[in-house]
């Protein structure tokens, strides 16, 4: 199975519908000019077809083991790491300061897209590495940053965040984990943290844990948890290696998919850690990493959607199946088969442009500090990962479904991306907890950022009606929906958001997608291929916003007055 970078895509996003000039524009990110960003994805569509993707299936099929205390990934992923590391991929948009390219998130996150397609086991590495970057730029001590971002930036040493333990759960205020302060200033942290990922490998020399602990004074809950700094090595003062710390991988999880990806179960006995920022703030630092991780993990989605849709074109095309009237004689001649192909398309080119402006407005927020910047940010963040994820999970099962039988047979590879992407949509915060914060924190303005993007998003289909009449027309109606949904969301309490947040985010993301189609469709034109795909996703996806939006807006007593017995088992 071949994966070819989808270069085209990102050069047109990032030209005409969520375009990277504004960020080139600003003072900080003044290098990003179209010559290097084209250089930065060619070269990093290079690394993908030539050296992640012939992995894929290696590591799906020899998962990394534990074997006397040491994590081995399978064949071939320390020499693909040193790739990705060497060539300087972990750290795009990491500070100049400590040896970064400092260039936007933007192309970060088409390159994390790009490697998630080529090998989603892989890119998990780096990815943890980024947010851990970004979380000791903003809130480390001068000396830690000193001592570990350069190796961390270098791709010498790698890094992971350690939240869960199995008493918590997505409830992180439930956490043990202890911290106590020691004559010399570190710290000895004890307890056990697992799903791990990338918690212990033979892939860099050094690994550097972010782990949230309490101290003895810590209240109950996340306001008493803070944030430590746990190598697994403990460096000297020059950087070189020093003891082991008193820390070790127990297992590694046995997963539906992922298996190239070691995630252990991490015990901390009295290992030394450093703590970052201040006392009983540690969420606030941890969420730096996760806010940055969530971005990747609905890349990561849009990723497996785009190498599950080249699957399953490749397949169709060839694929001789019945009889046909049409042009082909393969099953693409079929109208089932080409709706499925359009709807993995529209969505993943949905997505991804959806990604790709919650990047825009993170770099726009770095580089201005405008808080309408910092809040479109926030905004699109659970968007972005809720339905970046939730297109890789129904995109991998559409090509399954092109497959037919053959896309239940696991020697095709299909199968492979609907195990892989299943989890996206669970790690750094389900997709309930994104729909949560998204009618939660998001509404804490009284929906002032929400309002500011549905303008746009009017404004634009209104400028078009002219022209596209039969195509702006509805994603105008669409957007009015709605804003009327956020007007009715905002007169409720919280548990009665709660109870349609999900569809209320998904039918959100809905709009948002056919925004960026109608954007492609202006440029492109509607006889283009683009226009046509454009056409589909408002002619026949845009739709399900109406019933999605009515699940938000409905009466939330048929969720909150339904009693644990009628939900038990008869």
């Amino acid at each position: 199975m071949t994966y070819t970078a989808p270069l085209s895509d990102f050069r047109f996003i990032l030209d005409h519908v969520v375009p990277l000039a504004p960020i080139s524009e600003t003072a900080r990110f003044a290098e990003a000019t179209s010559d290097v960003s084209e250089a930065i994805l060619s070269e990093a569509g290079k690394l993908c077809e030539d050296i992640l993707a012939p992995l894929n299936r290696v590591g799906d099929l020899k998962p990394a083991v534990l074997e006397n205390g040491v994590v081995r990934t399978p064949e071939g992923f320390p020499a693909a790491y040193r790739a990705i590391a060497e060539g300087g991929w972990v750290s795009i948009a990491a500070l100049p300061e400590h040896g970064g390219m400092g260039l936007p998130m933007m192309l970060t996150t088409a390159v994390n897209d790009m490697m998630s397609s080529a090998c989603l086991s892989i890119q998990l590495s780096p990815l943890m590495t980024q947010g851990q970057i970004e979380a000791l730029e903003a809130h480390a001590s001068e000396e830690l940053k000193a001592l570990y971002l350069p190796k961390l930036v270098a791709g010498e040493w790698t890094g992971t965040m350690n939240l869960t333990e199995p008493q918590a759960g997505s409830d992180v205020g439930a956490l043990r984990t202890r911290a106590e302060p020691q004559p010399d200033g570190t710290y000895a942290i004890t307890g056990q943290k697992i799903y791990i990922s990338w918690g212990d490998h033979d892939c860099a020399e050094n690994i550097v844990h972010l782990v949230l602990a309490r101290l003895p004074d810590a209240g109950p809950g996340t306001k008493g948890i803070s944030l430590f700094l746990v190598p697994k090595f403990l460096p000297n003062a020059d950087g070189s290696l020093g003891a082991r710390n008193d820390l070790r991988a127990v297992s590694l999880e046995h997963k539906l998919g992922l298996h190239g990806s070691p995630t252990a179960v991490m015990e901390y006995s009295g290992a030394t850690g450093w703590l970052v920022g201040q006392p009983h703030q540690g969420m606030k630092a941890m969420f730096t990493m996760m806010n940055n991780a969530r971005l990747g993990v609905g890349t990561q989605g849009i990723g497996i959607a785009e190498a599950a849709s080249q699957a399953a074109v490749h397949y169709a095309e060839a694929r001789v199946q019945g009889r046909t009237s049409g042009p082909t004689g393969t099953i693409l001649d079929h109208a089932d088969v080409r709706r499925m192909l359009a709807t993995m398309r529209a969505d993943t080119f949905a997505a991804r442009a959806l990604a790709l402006a919650c990047a825009q407005a993170i770099d726009l927020a770095h580089a201005t500090g405008a808080p309408e910047a910092t809040a479109r940010a926030a905004l699109l963040t659970p968007i972005a990962k809720a339905f970046g994820t939730e297109t890789g999970i129904r995109v991998a099962e559409l090509g399954v479904q092109v497959h037919g039988g053959m896309g239940f047979i696991e020697e095709t590879g299909v199968a492979q991306f609907a195990r892989d992407v299943r989890v996206t949509a669970i790690y750094e915060g389900t997709n309930g907890i994104q729909a949560m914060d998204l009618v939660a924190r998001k509404m804490a303005d009284s929906g002032e950022a929400m309002f500011g993007l549905i303008d746009e998003i009017e404004a634009h289909a209104e400028a078009l009606r002219h022209r596209l009449p039969d195509l702006a027309e509805p994603v105008w109606q669409a957007s009015e929906t709605l804003r009327e949904t956020v007007e009715t969301l905002l007169e409720r309490d919280l548990e009665a958001r709660f109870s349609g947040a999900v569809p209320f985010l998904m039918g959100f993301a809905r709009v948002l997608g056919a925004h960026y189609h109608l954007r492609a469709i202006e440029i492109a034109g509607r006889d283009s291929a683009r226009g046509r795909i454009g056409r589909f996703y408002i002619e026949r996806l845009l739709p399900e916003h109406k019933g999605l939006l009515a699940q938000a807006g409905g009466a939330a007593e048929a969720v909150l007055d339904l009693r644990p017995e009628d939900l038990a088992v008869a």
